[in-house]
């Protein structure tokens, strides 16, 4: 096996699109612009789709352990790697499989390092079960 050392990765006009550091972390150019962004900050640390009408499962997820259901329309996705806090960013979207009008979600939030808990409703606080969602967690691992 062979391996391959740069630091930088020039396009043909010696601009630099990709910078790798002695860390290991991956510096890219942002789109049409000078700024940097860092690769491994802006990858979705965990994701699922929920299926709440059928199975009541993760049908398809990365870095997710289970499914805690804990009532009508209220579960938690909980997390194979944990967080390394509370404080993450979540973003979902909900599919309407029932008779309700669902535009989205009425709540999510990381309940722990290792699970986010989210409601999915048709008006205010009434879970909603007949649904199915998907999610995406981004943030840093512990």
């Amino acid at each position: 096996m062979s391996n391959l050392l740069v630091q930088n990765i020039k396009h043909t006009n010696n601009t630099t699109s990709m910078a790798i550091d002695t860390s290991g972390q991956v510096t890219i150019r942002g789109e049409g612009s000078a700024t940097t962004t860092n690769l491994q900050q802006g990858l979705a640390k965990a994701f699922a789709w929920v299926d709440h009408k059928t199975d009541n499962a993760i049908d398809n997820g990365f870095n997710t352990a289970s499914l805690t259901d804990t009532s009508a329309g209220i579960s938690s996705v909980n997390i194979t790697n944990a967080m390394a806090s509370a404080f993450q960013v979540t973003g979902v979207t909900s599919y309407q499989s029932g008779t309700a009008q669902i535009s989205g979600t009425g709540g999510v939030s990381m309940t722990s390092t290792t699970a986010c808990k989210f409601v999915t409703n048709d008006t205010g606080s009434t879970g909603q079960e007949d649904t199915e969602y998907g999610m995406t967690l981004h943030g840093d691992l512990a």
